[in-house]
C-alpha cells in the first residue's frame, strides 16, 4: 500500500472518519519524493533502529519500515493508534507507542531493544515530521538528554528551522540556534512546500538534518553558565551585554565588565552578535571573577 498517495490518505479520513486534529499539527505528507529524499539524507540502514516522532496515519513510517531495522513510532493520539495498526499491518518490524514524546524516557525505551533478527542495531537515528508548536521542546529534550542518536532528520517550519540553523548578526540568530550548534551540525536539507500535504497547512517547511556531535565544537568550564550567559544574551536584545548580564550567575556590573575585557569582548556589543566560540570563552572568564 501506498500511504503517501492523495487518494490514499482521503480513504483513510473517510473509513475511520478521521478529523485531523489542528491543535497537534496534524498535516499528512503525501509526496514520495520527499519521503524518499528523508530516507537517503539519513542514511537509513536495515541494521538501525528508528526513532519515529508523530507518525500519524504511517505515510513516512511506512518508507522507514522497508528501509530500517525496526521502526519505534511514538504518537501522541490514541486514535490514531487502530489506524496505524492496521495501514501497517504487514511491516512486522514496527513498534507503536501511544505516548507523549515529551513524557517518555527515551534512554528507558530504547534500552536493550534489539532488531527483528535478534541482533543489536548498529546505529539509533531518529526521524520526524514534527507539530509545529512544539518542534524546539522537542529537539531540545533529544538534544539536552544526549539521547544516543547519529542524526535527527525532522521537519518543521520553514522559519523554525531558519531560527536553528540561523548565523551570528542575523535577525534570527538567538539563544537556541546556539544550543543546537553546540549539540550538533544542522543543516537544511529539503524544502518542502505547503500544497504536499493534507491537510494544506499554512506555511512551507524545511527538513533539517542534525548529525549529533560526539564532542562539543568547544572547550568551557561550566555548559549550565554559558546558556545562562547565552540566556542572558539575547533576553533583552537591544541592550549591550554589559547591561543584558547583570544578574546572570548573580553578577554586578562591574564583574561583567571584568569578564567582557577579559574575553577580549567590546561591552557595547549585543548578544545576537557573539559565536558559540565567544561565549564559550567568556563563561571560562567568568569563573575567574566570580
Amino acid at each position: 500500500m501506498k500511504l503517501y498517495t492523495p487518494s490514499t490518505i482521503m480513504e483513510i479520513q473517510r473509513k475511520y472518519n478521521l478529523r485531523p486534529s489542528k491543535s497537534l499539527g496534524q498535516n499528512f505528507l503525501a509526496d514520495q519524493n520527499i519521503i524518499n529524499g528523508m530516507i537517503e539524507k539519513s542514511e537509513i540502514k536495515k541494521t538501525d533502529l528508528i526513532l519515529e516522532i508523530g507518525p500519524g496515519i504511517g505515510t513516512l513510517t511506512e518508507a522507514l519500515c522497508q528501509s530500517g531495522g525496526l521502526v519505534l513510532a511514538v504518537e501522541i493520539d490514541r486514535k490514531m493508534i487502530p489506524i496505524l495498526d492496521e495501514t501497517l499491518k504487514d511491516y512486522p518490524n514496527k513498534v507503536i507507542i501511544h505516548n507523549d514524546i515529551l513524557k517518555t524516557n527515551i534512554h528507558h525505551l530504547i534500552k536493550d531493544i534489539r532488531l527483528p533478527d535478534g541482533t543489536l542495531p548498529t546505529a539509533l537515528k531518529v526521524v520526524a515530521n514534527l507539530p509545529y508548536y512544539i518542534t524546539s521542546p522537542i529537539l531540545m529534550k533529544i538534544l539536552e538528554d544526549r539521547i544516543p542518536a547519529t542524526t535527527l532528520t525532522m521537519m518543521m517550519q520553514k522559519e523554525v528551522a531558519n531560527r536553528l540553523t540561523a548565523k551570528p548578526g542575523t535577525k534570527e540568530y538567538g539563544a537556541i540556534s546556539l544550543a543546537v550548534q553546540y549539540y550538533s551540525e544542522a543543516s537544511k536539507i529539503i524544502h518542502v512546500p505547503r500544497d504536499v500535504f493534507i491537510p494544506r497547512p499554512e506555511v512551507d517547511s524545511t527538513v533539517v538534518l542534525f548529525k549529533i556531535r560526539q564532542d562539543p565544537p568547544v572547550t568551557v568550564k561550566d555548559e549550565a553558565l554559558m546558556f545562562a550567559l547565552i540566556k542572558g544574551g539575547f533576553g533583552m536584545r537591544r541592550k549591550t551585554l554589559l547591561n543584558s548580564l547583570v544578574g546572570v550567575a548573580d553578577m554586578t556590573k562591574d564583574q561583567v565588565g571584568l569578564a567582557l575585557r577579559g574575553a577580549g569582548i567590546e561591552e557595547k556589543r549585543r548578544g545576537e552578535t557573539l559565536s558559540l566560540e565567544e561565549f564559550a570563552h567568556l563563561a571560562n572568564k567568568t569563573l575567574e571573577v566570580l
